[in-house]
């Protein structure tokens, strides 16, 4: 049973990661502020540093729930019964819909840089398994001739390619896809290595 100091310092973390959660998903991580979070977490500024080592440690707090909220999402996107290819567009668009609907957040996953010479801890490098794990079923299916390394190696490179135009498309660079269009184009470009996969 745990101790109603624990409990209080369970809650303080929480209403912390809610706080700054809210804050990236209405302004981005740029700009976010110790400060701002802990007005919004009503408690004082020096609570977050017993709560967390540092506003970066209280990011990967809310990166780790997005991640477990993309997982959740790309898991609703697939049909069951559907075959590899089909799973394949399925997640694709899936994860389009998610950064959609998630820009600020999303992105946070992707631009949250640890100071020069800290790692992210293993649990973080291990919850971004997430990204890749569900492409391995169904391209498994579409390159049997592919196992363990070169299979993992594989569903990183498709998943690079669908998350570098979306990436593109939603930072509104040059060359990116018109987000109007983005679904479509995406759509194409999986069935095009699809097809190529399963060739």
């Amino acid at each position: 049973m745990r101790s109603n100091r624990e409990e209080q310092r369970e809650d303080l973390k929480k209403r912390l990661i809610d706080a700054a959660e809210a804050r990236i998903a209405s302004g981005g991580l740029n700009g976010l502020k110790a400060r701002d979070v802990t007005a919004d977490a009503g408690c004082a500024l020096g609570a977050l540093y017993t709560a967390f080592e540092d506003l970066d440690r209280l990011i990967l707090q809310v990166n780790s729930r997005t991640l477990a909220r993309l997982g959740a999402a790309l898991q609703a996107a697939v049909v069951p019964g559907h075959g590899p290819r089909a799973v394949m567009a399925e997640l694709a668009q899936g994860y389009v819909g998610f950064a959609l609907q998630n820009f600020r957040l999303w992105a946070a996953l992707f631009t949250h840089r640890l100071p020069e010479g800290i790692e992210a801890p293993d649990w973080h490098r291990d919850e971004h398994a997430v990204l890749v794990a569900q492409i391995i079923a169904p391209l498994s299916k579409l390159r049997p001739d592919l196992a363990g390394a070169a299979l993992r190696q594989r569903a990183l490179t498709v998943f690079a390619a669908v998350h570098g135009v979306v990436m593109l498309a939603l930072t509104a660079r040059f060359v990116a896809t018109p987000r109007a269009q983005l679904p479509g184009e995406v759509a194409a470009l999986v069935e095009a290595m699809t097809r190529g996969l399963e060739g």
